[in-house]
């Protein structure tokens, strides 16, 4: 479905990646752990079309997509849920999943767009009820569950997320990744990367941790969990 290979990337002050390859399979979950700026926005940033990478490429379907743009990838069936939501603030939750099916809104492909708002709604009744607020005004994990649907919104084939826990309460990253492995139950394939290791692994399965723009570690992700390197780094064991 997904692969990288020998993936470099850089923000002009030499490589941030140093030859990553990862495989996410169709309908999984894939997670991709690690500390603070060892490199994971990075990899969502290329995967997703916002960055080019200095070597190496991104393949989806067996097709390179390296440099294809932001806007091409999601066409290509590709959308990503960016760190620290981003939502527009300004704008309120109808406009905000309006956004995110641009491509179905300018062929007035109204049906298509009905569909998918319909869908986003069942996944998250709480947007329905907020759909006429400004997004500025929802709370972090209403905020979260909006940036999630905007996404889901161009009806992706491949959901990537960019610390989809960050600042949220316990209770609402467990309802955020629950929400997530039903959508993977569907056959829509799904790419995490997160600090909160020990939930993600629990919720994903399979798994790669990343130090320093280099993969150490990789395997099916209960055996990540219990492998005594990742809860020394990452769980707390």
């Amino acid at each position: 479905m997904l692969e990288v290979r020998d993936l470099h990337a850089s923000y002009g002050h030499g490589d941030v990646l140093h030859g990553l390859n990862l495989h996410i399979g169709e309908g999984s979950v894939t997670a991709l752990i690690g500390a603070n700026g060892a490199g994971k926005s990075t990899v969502m940033r290329t995967i997703s079309g916002l960055m080019k990478p200095t070597r190496g490429a991104v393949l989806h379907m067996g097709q390179d997509i390296s440099g294809l743009g932001a806007e091409r990838v999601v066409r290509r069936g590709l959308a990503l849920v960016p760190e620290g939501r981003k939502v527009f603030a300004p704008l309120t939750v109808a406009e905000n999943l309006e956004m995110g099916a641009f491509q179905y809104l300018i062929k007035r492909d109204t049906t298509r767009y009905q569909a998918q708002l319909a869908f986003v709604l069942e996944l998250f009744p709480k947007l329905k009820e907020r759909m006429d607020q400004a997004a500025g005004t929802l709370s972090g994990g209403e905020q979260q569950m909006l940036a999630i649907g905007r996404a889901l919104m161009s009806a992706p084939k491949v959901l990537l997320l960019d610390e989809p826990s960050m600042g949220l309460a316990p209770l609402i990253v467990k309802q955020i990744f629950e929400a997530l492995v039903a959508l993977a139950s569907q056959n829509l394939t799904v790419f995490i990367c997160e600090q909160n290791s020990e939930i993600t692994l629990r919720h994903a399965d399979y798994g790669y941790v990343i130090e320093s723009g280099r993969l150490v570690l990789s395997g099916k992700a209960e055996e990540l969990v219990a492998d005594a390197r990742v809860k020394e780094a990452y769980l707390g064991g």
